[in-house]
Parts: C-alpha cells; sequence; structure tokens
C-alpha cells in the first residue's frame, strides 16, 4: 500500500500509510502526545485532527498548552456553549462565538425578548458538561452558499454573515465564521447541534471539560447601537484543571488589589451615584496622603 512521508518541526521525517491523519501522526509519535494533541499545523494552516495529511507536508501537532492550542479549546467550548443555551432555550437566535484573550465568549437573541441572568450560568454550566460527557464528534461540513442559507434559515445572524460572504461584502470576521472556500461556507456538527465556523475544533466533546462562565453581558449585533442589543456570555476554558485554577486566582487577586474597591474600603475616595460612576469625590484621608 502506497503512503505519505511528512516533515516534522525538528526536520525530520515521518513515513505513515496514505490517508494518514493528523491524529495518526500525533500518535505515531506518541501517546502523551496523542493525548495532548487538540489540532495540527499543516503547512502553516491549523487542521482537524482527522483532517488527511498530504505527502510532502510540513506537520506540527498543537497541544492544548499552547497559545494556538488554547484558542481551539476556547472556541470549541463556545460552540458547546450555544449548544446548551439552545436547549435550554429553544428558538434561540445564535450570532458569533470567538475565542477572546484568556477565554471566550458568544452573543445570543433569546426568544420572547428574555435575559440571561448570573443565576443562569451554573445551570448552562451543568448542560455544556452533560454535552461534554456525552463525547460528541466535531465533524466539519462545507456546503453551497444556498445551501449555507437554507440550512441557516432560522438563525437570522448567520444568514446574515453568509449573505455578506455571497455579496462580497464580509468583513474579515465574517469570512472567519463562514469558513469554506470562495461558493462555500463550513459548518461544524455535533450531535444535533450545527454552527457555521471556519475551525478548526477539537476532535470532540469529552477533549473539553476545564472553564467556567464568567459573566452576563449586553453587545449590540456589529456593535451597532441600531442593531439589535443582543445577550452576551463571557467564559474562560483551559487545557488543565490546574491551569483553570491559576487563572481564577489571577483574577481573584487582581480584584483584591482592585484600587476602586480599596480606596473606598480605606475611606479615601467614593463614587457616588449622583455624582456619576466615572467620577472620584477625594475624602479628607486621601487629602492628607497627597
Amino acid at each position: 500500500m502506497a503512503g505519505i512521508a511528512v516533515r516534522l518541526p525538528d526536520g525530520s521525517t515521518r513515513a505513515l500509510p496514505a490517508g494518514s491523519t493528523g491524529a495518526d501522526l500525533a500518535a505515531a509519535i506518541g501517546p502523551r502526545l496523542a493525548k495532548a494533541a487538540v489540532v495540527a499545523e499543516a503547512n502553516g494552516a491549523l487542521a482537524d485532527l482527522s483532517r488527511p495529511l498530504e505527502d510532502g507536508a510540513t506537520v506540527r501537532i498543537v497541544t492544548g498548552d499552547s497559545d494556538e492550542g488554547r484558542s481551539v479549546l476556547r472556541h470549541s467550548t463556545a460552540h458547546v456553549l450555544a449548544q446548551a443555551v439552545l436547549r435550554l432555550w429553544p428558538g434561540a437566535h445564535l450570532a458569533i462565538g470567538p475565542a477572546v484573550a484568556d477565554g471566550f465568549y458568544y452573543d445570543f437573541e433569546l426568544p420572547g425578548g428574555a435575559r440571561f441572568h448570573d443565576e443562569d450560568l451554573e445551570r448552562i454550566e451543568a448542560e455544556m458538561r452533560s454535552i461534554i460527557a456525552e463525547g460528541q464528534a466535531f465533524v466539519r461540513e462545507e456546503r453551497p452558499l444556498d445551501d449555507g442559507l437554507a440550512f441557516f434559515a432560522d438563525q437570522p445572524f448567520k444568514v446574515e454573515i453568509i449573505e455578506r460572504v455571497r455579496d462580497q461584502e464580509a468583513t474579515s470576521e465574517d469570512a472567519g465564521e463562514a469558513g469554506g472556500a470562495g461558493a462555500t461556507v463550513s459548518l461544524y456538527r455535533n450531535d444535533g447541534f450545527a454552527d457555521l465556523c471556519r475551525g478548526p475544533h477539537v476532535p470532540a466533546t469529552d477533549r473539553l471539560g476545564h472553564f467556567k462562565l464568567m459573566r452576563v453581558a449586553g453587545a449590540y449585533w456589529r456593535g451597532d447601537e441600531h442593531r439589535p442589543q443582543l445577550q452576551r456570555i463571557y467564559g474562560t476554558a483551559w487545557e488543565s484543571k490546574a491551569a483553570l485554577e491559576e487563572h481564577l486566582h489571577r483574577l481573584e487577586e487582581a480584584e483584591r488589589r482592585d484600587h476602586r474597591r480599596l480606596g473606598t474600603e480605606l475611606d479615601l475616595f467614593s463614587f457616588p451615584e449622583e455624582v456619576g460612576s466615572g467620577l472620584a469625590v477625594v475624602h479628607p484621608k486621601a487629602g492628607l496622603v497627597r
């Protein structure tokens, strides 16, 4: 049977059977790498571990403790967040859910003008953990633009993104969401859920789990105050329990040292509502310090 050869970052080559994937390469290198692998980088582009490798490609296995790996973990966790919200609020409209510095967010329009509350985060987390425990595979599909419009007909924000790609009015953010190549868009399925996405993603939901939903906020669609106001959920996700706990500890320490809180507790200044939240009123003690 014909095989392929790929080049590794150290300059060495590895022979593999034809049709081998990034996951196969990681397993051939060693079980520890296979367990830590998140995606593969082939010829400079990130790809799902399930994608077959090309003969002669330069391939690097990306692990969860790298910047690229954490970004994939966070974006995949954002998909699970959207899936959980749809289970709990059927009929919700999905906007976008990118990875950001130290975490991710996802924007929603809930049916009937409903709003998220902080107490909702706990039950959303519980639903997400159920999805993660199911080990649902992330499966990539590419569809023609018209098929994509029909598939997401009940999701107006996804339709708008695809229409902007079709009409060549897409921003870089739109192109990132729609993925595909020219006349197609890409989506990822896991179980009965599907989302418009360029990817890549972790192989399955059980590769996730070290996450926490942080807070609820409001956000205008496309940052335009004349467009719909959406509900945004922020979260953070990491490659291990230890990394997650370390991050949460850093946040707690930063909050403990926050000058606004310390200044109020030490009777140095305050921010009276009648004056405005951005204007500090200096107290006598602060005057003495000065």
